[in-house]
């Protein structure tokens, strides 16, 4: 069994992991290294892109060296490929979050439906940063099925690209990234010099999973025609350019427009709208039918990744045994 293998039953093992399981209530690994990058935060902090460079280095850093150093440990142990399999199952689990995505999407989509909106505006910070006395119904079902999109790819479908690239350093070190990011990414007056090497760490790191994220959301959609022309006309035009092709590709899959104006923090964007010419307004059903589709284009990346990883691997096999 070589490290090909070990990753494809690993990842699976770890989202499978995810399904039943979930997140912990306490003591995520997750939650565990923010709490460590925002003590390290204090103690660099200037306002300087440099120093928020250092920071972002020792972060992130010190994620990847965390697993390369237990990758190690795995392979020199008596039963190495067990251990191996393990530990990826464990990092994979640790470092995706669609069931729990999921269940706060749906907990949203219950309150909007039941016609209790002051219980979905109290649920809406569990999944994002907006504003939610200042939205509405429709304001706040968009709001979910926009977060829902982003976190496909940066809580599950990035961090399985990065596992089938680089094994559990590469599961661990994008969710660092991407925890920083969500962390100092921001544009407040704190961090648009601190976090500056945050965000576009964060940009180059989603940018392939991004991808997969919107070719799998046109596949396994309703309306693969609609999410490529949503993709093709919309994704270039919002401000993130991992978020954009993620989003539009679930809008044209969905049927539905995304985007448009929101407020984060008393910050008011004027963000365009995706698909506005197909699509109709999000309802709160249309949540359910986002994770759903999130669902689906989880598992297809899996696959789409492990069958990557093992094809590579026998193609070195075959290069090294034709040279040894």
């Amino acid at each position: 069994m070589g490290a090909d293998r070990v990753f494809a039953y690993g990842a699976a093992a770890g989202l499978l992991g995810d399904l039943l399981l979930g997140d912990p209530r306490r003591g995520h690994p997750v939650a565990v290294f923010g709490r460590a990058a925002g003590a390290v935060e204090r103690a660099l902090w200037h306002d300087h892109r440099g120093w928020g460079a250092l920071h972002t280095a020792v972060c992130a850093g010190g994620a990847v060296a965390l697993g390369a150093a237990a990758a190690r440990a795995a392979r020199a142990s008596r039963f190495p490929y067990t251990a191996s399999v393990l530990l990826t199952g464990a990092a994979t689990w640790a470092v995706v979050g669609g069931t729990s995505l999921a269940r706060e999407a749906r907990a949203v989509g219950q309150a909007l439906e039941s016609g209790d909106i002051e219980a979905a505006r109290a649920r809406l910070p569990h999944l994002c940063g907006r504003d939610p006395q200042a939205l509405d119904a429709a304001q706040i079902a968009r709001a979910v099925v926009e977060s829902v999109a982003e976190n496909t790819s940066d809580a599950v479908v990035g961090a399985l690209v990065w596992g089938a690239v680089a094994g559990v350093p590469g599961l661990l070190g994008f969710r660092a990234v991407n925890t920083l990011d969500a962390m100092v990414g921001h544009k407040s007056p704190r961090h648009r010099r601190f976090g500056w090497a945050s965000a576009r760490l964060d940009d180059l790191a989603g940018w392939p999973g991004a991808r997969l994220t919107a070719v799998l959301a046109t596949a396994a959609g309703g309306d693969p025609r609609g999410a490529v022309r949503a993709w093709r006309a919309d994704a270039g035009r919002h401000p993130s350019p991992n978020a954009g092709p993620v989003e539009a590709s679930f809008a044209g899959a969905l049927g539905v427009r995304l985007g448009g104006t929101l407020s984060y923090a008393g910050r008011v964007e004027h963000r365009p709208v995706l698909n506005g010419a197909a699509g109709r307004a999000v309802r709160a059903g249309d949540i359910d039918r986002a994770v759903r589709l999130s669902r689906r284009v989880s598992w297809l990346a899996l696959g789409t990744c492990a069958a990557v990883r093992l094809l590579c691997g026998r193609r070195d096999r075959r290069t090294k045994g034709r040279t040894s």
